[in-house]
C-alpha cells in the first residue's frame, strides 16, 4: 500500500515522477483496480510529504495518459486500460491488432450490399457518382466489447467476388490480397476527433456527443488505383493510437 512506499529525496529523479512511477505500479498490480478511488491530493502530499503541486503534475500526466479519470466533486479514479493499437501506421488486420494487444476479437455484420453512390457519397469516397459499390458495415469488438464500427465501400467491378465471403470469420484485406488487382498495398489515413453520432451510440454502446476516434481510409493497389475506402469510428474511452517517428 503506498503508506509503505517511500520517495527517495537524494536522488536527481523528480519527485512528481516517483509518485507518478509509484502510483502506476499500485495500479498495474491491481492494488488500485479498475474503478478504484485513489487518495486526494491532500492525503498524498501528507503520506509522501511532498507539495500538493508536486502531487498534482504526477496525478495529470496519469489522467493525460489514461491511467485515470477526473469526476468534479468525487475524486480521482482508476481508468480502465485503453487498448494500444497501430492501425494509424500498418496495414493490418483488426483480429491481428486485438490478439497482438491480447484480445479476442470478434466481427458483427450490420450492412453488406450492392449500393450505388450519390454526389455526397462520391465527395466522400472519392470513387465516381453513379458507380456501383459494395458496402460493408461491421461492428468489430475485443473481449465482446464494442471497440469500433467501419463502413467500406469497394468499387464493384473489381471486388465483386467478395460478396460469398463470410466477414464475420474472414479478413477483408486478406480476401482482397487473394486478386494482384485488389490488394491493397498503400493506404492514407485521415484522422480526426469527433463526437459520437446517433449511429455510433446505438452501435457503439456509448452516449450521444461522446469521444470518437475518427479515420478515414484510402486504399490502393499496386497500381495506384483505389480499391478502397473507409471510415472507422474508435470508442474514444477505449483506444489509443501509437505513431513512431525515426529521424534521419
Amino acid at each position: 500500500m503506498l503508506e509503505n512506499k517511500r520517495l527517495d529525496k537524494k536522488v536527481p529523479i523528480p519527485l512528481y515522477f516517483q509518485l507518478k512511477s509509484i502510483l502506476l505500479k499500485e495500479i498495474e498490480t491491481g492494488e488500485y483496480p479498475v474503478g478504484a478511488l485513489i487518495p486526494t491530493e491532500n492525503e498524498l502530499s501528507d503520506i509522501f510529504e511532498i507539495s500538493r503541486t508536486t502531487v498534482r503534475q504526477a496525478i495529470t500526466e496519469l489522467v493525460q495518459e489514461g491511467h485515470l479519470y477526473r469526476v468534479k466533486s468525487k475524486g480521482t479514479f482508476v481508468s480502465k486500460p485503453k487498448i494500444k493499437q497501430d492501425f494509424i501506421q500498418k496495414i493490418q488486420s483488426f483480429n491481428d491488432e486485438m490478439r497482438n494487444a491480447g484480445k479476442n476479437p470478434g466481427t458483427e455484420i450490420l450492412a453488406f450490399e450492392i449500393k450505388t453512390l450519390t454526389e455526397e457519397q462520391s465527395a466522400d469516397t472519392h470513387f465516381p457518382a453513379n458507380e456501383k459499390v459494395i458496402y460493408l458495415h461491421r461492428k468489430r469488438l475485443a473481449d465482446n466489447e464494442p471497440i469500433v464500427r467501419v463502413e467500406t465501400y469497394l468499387p464493384y467491378r473489381l471486388c465483386s467476388f467478395i460478396l460469398q465471403e463470410n466477414f464475420e470469420v474472414e479478413s477483408l484485406y486478406k480476401v482482397l490480397s487473394q486478386n494482384p488487382t485488389t490488394k491493397i498495398s498503400k493506404v492514407m489515413r485521415i484522422v480526426e476527433a469527433i463526437g459520437a453520432d446517433t449511429i455510433d451510440a446505438k452501435t457503439l454502446g456509448i452516449k450521444r456527443g461522446a469521444p470518437v476516434h475518427c479515420f478515414q481510409t484510402f486504399g490502393f493497389n499496386n497500381e495506384g488505383e483505389q480499391i478502397e475506402y473507409s471510415v472507422a469510428h474508435y470508442r474514444g474511452d477505449q483506444s489509443r493510437f501509437q505513431v513512431n517517428v525515426y529521424i534521419g
